[in-house]
């Protein structure tokens, strides 16, 4: 297995629009598609308490590549997206990153 770890941080004041959105919409068209969450994690103590931190496991790049593009371009998925925005952006910024568990880590 390989993980993604994607961190989001959301224009001040919208983190509880991204966790609803996450919660009520984005983990079932990620169902749909085939998509395993690995686990979901707001900051108590950082550089910011407006992030919400998620891992993806994937079991290949490839299967990364095909799940997230068919997830990106779902039609169901992008007229959430706008609905949710539709009174202002939720995320200034997002940061994704693909780990490797080492030969000694708890997560294979």
């Amino acid at each position: 297995m390989i993980y993604e770890m994607r961190q989001y941080r959301c224009v001040p004041g919208r983190l509880p629009a991204l966790i609803k959105r996450f919660d009520t919409i984005t983990l079932k068209i990620w169902e749909k598609h085939g998509i395993k969450q690995a686990g979901f994690f707001t900051t108590l103590i950082g550089e910011s308490n407006q992030e919400l931190t998620y891992l993806l496991a994937w079991h290949s790049l490839a299967e990364r590549e095909t799940k997230w593009t068919a997830f990106m371009t779902d039609p169901e998925w992008l007229e959430a997206r706008a609905k949710t925005e539709a009174d202002g952006q939720i995320v200034a910024n997002i940061v994704s990153q693909i780990l490797a568990p080492t030969a000694f880590s708890a997560v294979k």
